[in-house]
């Protein structure tokens, strides 16, 4: 018997879109229709957080503040929040459908714990209108999760761990011990820390990382090292219990946590 009773993964920059790249371009343009500079930085700063309360991060950063207030005439507001994201929803649906690709290893990692009997969860920062778009091509290359919690799904979202509530009882899991989460964020690992779980970051896939495979595989070793060490950096600071490459490395992590409960006194 594992020790573990479920994984519940993220989507963007963990299971699927290496790079995390989807959004990038959708948050630039969307600042830009209001006449308001952006840069990818930018963009990827808040990753993790449901898309409306990225959207009021990215507002609140002082140079974006006064971008719209320049452009605008006043400074941001909860109508401006609403505005921002009326515009980038449909731009993030119209381009999600080309970063569906999976993660290289998911489908064996999902393999593996499947053959442990472990349930598959899942949380996004995306909404259920965005993952509408995602879900059937995710399907077509063989990731179906037991369940989907979206951004909108519930009044709270990252980094609370209402969304980690709602999976334990959509998988009927217990103790939140029992449940890994996996993310490449530090909202999304802090939405695991919150609720009680196993945390497991991601520091060469994903958001912080930020780069396609073949730039990942174009590193010197250093280089790979520095990412890898940089990433965890921040990961570890957002309550992550462990660190790895990308999903891949899940089942050799497992593997390793079982060992060490076996071979634990008493």
């Amino acid at each position: 018997m594992s020790r573990f009773k479920a994984v519940v993964f993220d989507w963007a920059g963990t299971m699927i879109d290496f790079g995390s790249f989807a959004p990038m371009g959708a948050f630039v343009e969307t600042f830009a229709r209001f006449g308001v500079a952006t840069s990818i930085a930018d963009a990827r700063k808040p990753m993790g957080l449901p898309k409306r309360s990225h959207i009021a991060a990215m507002l609140a950063e002082p140079h974006i503040a006064a971008g719209w207030a320049r452009a605008q005439g006043s400074a941001p507001d909860e109508a401006a929040i609403d505005a921002v994201y009326g515009v980038f929803v449909p731009l993030n649906e119209a381009v999600v459908k080309d970063y569906c690709g999976l993660v290289p290893g998911a489908l064996e990692a999902v393999g593996y714990l499947r053959g442990k009997g472990l349930k598959i969860g899942s949380t996004t920062g995306y909404t259920r209108s965005i993952m509408a778009h995602v879900l059937p091509l995710a399907a077509a290359q063989g990731y179906e999760p037991d369940n989907l919690v979206c951004a909108d799904d519930l009044p709270l979202g990252r980094p609370t761990p209402i969304g980690m509530y709602k999976c334990f009882l959509d998988l009927m899991v217990f103790p939140a011990a029992a449940v890994i989460k996996v993310d490449d964020t530090a909202p999304g690992i802090a939405e695991g820390v919150a609720a009680g779980c196993v945390t497991v970051g991601l520091t060469l896939s994903g958001n912080e990382a930020g780069l396609t495979p073949e730039e990942l595989a174009g590193l010197s070793p250093a280089a790979r090292q520095a990412l890898h060490e940089r990433v965890a950096a921040t990961l570890v600071a957002a309550g992550a219990d462990h660190v790895i490459g990308t999903v891949a490395e899940l089942p050799a992590l497992i593997e390793r946590l079982e060992a060490q409960s076996r071979h634990a006194p008493g």
